[in-house]
């Protein structure tokens, strides 16, 4: 008797924070290509954790802009309720932190913002600072009478322990936890569950099979590894796309509204002129046409897309 073959489950996990640029287009483009080609289901999941920058209009628009760019879902979205939402999760985010505090493997931070960017601490990989460690081994005492001052974060204890990991792209990745990344917050001082708790627990009850994401999230990939083995999820097969960087060097991010696809939408871009130059720029077709994102499944292969960033001039496209 054959064993039946798992299926494919990817995800579309925007932040609704503002309008998608044309680096969300990219990874997404990515993440669905790649479900869509091995026949898999996608999952449209909303993260908006932050209560002060996503709002519904931009889960609207989010929905708005896959669907005209060709990229649907199988699961999840608006039409799913609440469950694809994340700032509706928090009981659930909960829940897995008090596994993790039964291990006693949490503990509260009561250090404030200022406090921790004026620490002189090493810094981990992406240029973060690492976590000195001052409420690590407080007293109950102590955090008793600080908890009188201010709600305290949760932190994870980093052990001395090195995850590694093959990315379908970039290739063998590895971290030491305590040294590369720290003690890293699970739970903000307002409650709010931190994106590494978060996407975690998602991740493994929404059984997501693939994880297509820009490279910037590579670092985050180990301790997120870790967390799955703490929690008993299994891991996800990983790839990390080239990010999209404009002239100055710095990734496009939607903060300074950098080649906006309302914007582009407005400007009478048609969508096939966006997946086209993508699929140019990526490696996946060996000329700029016009191309729909359904006409590259066919074809699509992780052996052509390109590792390095791409740079982006926005005066000089479309």
């Amino acid at each position: 008797m054959k064993a039946h073959k798992k299926t494919v489950r990817g995800r579309l996990a925007p932040s609704p924070s503002g309008r998608m640029h044309l680096g969300n287009a990219c990874s997404a483009l990515l993440a669905w290509l790649s479900v869509r080609a091995q026949g898999g289901e996608l999952v449209l999941r909303l993260e908006d954790l932050d209560p002060d920058r996503c709002r519904p209009e931009y889960c609207r628009q989010v929905e708005e802009d896959f669907l005209w760019l060709g990229l649907d879902w199988d699961l999840g979205g608006a039409a799913g309720g609440g469950d694809y939402f994340q700032s509706r999760r928090r009981e659930i985010y909960q829940a897995y932190l008090d596994r993790l505090e039964e291990k006693n493997l949490l503990y509260p931070c009561f250090c404030s913002r200022g406090e921790l960017h004026a620490a002189q601490a090493p810094h981990a990989s992406d240029g973060t600072p690492l976590y000195s460690g001052t409420c690590r081994n407080l007293t109950p005492a102590d955090r008793l009478e600080r908890a009188r001052l201010r709600k305290p974060a949760l932190r994870v204890r980093a052990p001395e322990e090195t995850v590694s990991f093959q990315d379908g792209r970039m290739g063998e990745y590895a971290s030491r936890l305590d040294r590369d990344c720290g003690d890293f917050i699970l739970r903000r001082s307002d409650g709010v569950a931190a994106y590494q708790l978060a996407v975690v627990v998602d991740d493994g009850l929404m059984g997501v099979t693939e994880v297509v994401r820009g490279r910037d999230l590579l670092g985050s990939t180990p301790r997120q590894i870790w967390l799955q083995r703490q929690l008993g999820f299994p891991q996800p097969v990983y790839f990390h796309t080239p990010l999209l960087l404009a002239p100055d060097g710095r990734r496009l991010s939607k903060r300074d509204a950098d080649l906006d696809l309302g914007a582009l939408r407005a400007a009478g871009v048609r969508a096939e002129q966006i997946v086209g130059w993508l699929a140019f720029r990526l490696g996946l077709r060996e000329r700029e046409e016009l191309v729909s994102a359904r006409e590259l499944v066919s074809e699509f292969s992780w052996d052509r897309v390109a590792k390095e960033d791409i740079w982006v001039d926005a005066s000089r496209i479309f």
